[in-house]
């Protein structure tokens, strides 16, 4: 479904992702993951969306960011909100959906091919607009983890599936057990 001169963008949900590679145990190396949708394609940009707890004194996800803000990576970030369920529970909230969203219809007219690295349902919309204008669509999540992390409609919607299991060799690496001495 990749054509060598296709102008490809990825739009990376990182949550999204992240649950989906932890669900089939490996971690993603992003620059594995650039790299080889660049050989699939003229990859124009790649963007990885995620919310960030600002108050925080550290973040686990904040060296990731920063990482992948000097090695090619359009980060779009907003500040996540913490809030306290009705059985107590510390929660924290940051939907990246809209932000996704606009840039990929920004870019429509501007590339043949997106890439979409999420399961989540609420991008059927988003994937029907884009074929309205001419644009292939990818999506890249799982249905090998239980539960399934791709919704069936968007899976029916996409243009191409491609299974997240199925590039763990080429984009995966094996999730870091933390050492005593950490």
């Amino acid at each position: 479904m990749f054509y060598k001169d296709d102008r490809l963008a990825l739009f990376i949900d990182g949550s999204n992702l992240y649950a989906a590679a932890k669900a089939l145990n490996f971690d993603i190396d992003y620059k594995l993951l650039r790299q080889e949708f660049s050989r699939r394609g003229k990859l124009m940009r790649a963007f990885y969306y995620t919310a960030l707890l600002e108050n925080e004194e550290y973040s686990p996800i904040r060296p990731l960011v920063d990482w992948l803000n000097y090695n090619g990576y359009a980060m779009v970030t907003k500040p996540a909100r913490e809030f306290v369920d009705s059985q107590g529970r510390r929660k924290v909230k940051g939907n990246m959906d809209i932000e996704l969203t606009v840039d990929a219809l920004e870019l429509a007219d501007h590339m043949d091919h997106a890439v979409i690295f999420s399961g989540d349902g609420d991008f059927r919309p988003l994937i029907a607009a884009l074929q309205r204008k001419g644009v292939r669509v990818s999506v890249v999540s799982t249905i090998r983890s239980q539960p399934p992390m791709i919704s069936d409609e968007l899976r029916r919607q996409a243009d191409n599936f491609i299974e997240l299991e199925e590039l763990r060799s080429v984009v995966g690496r094996p999730i870091r057990e933390a050492t005593p001495e950490e």
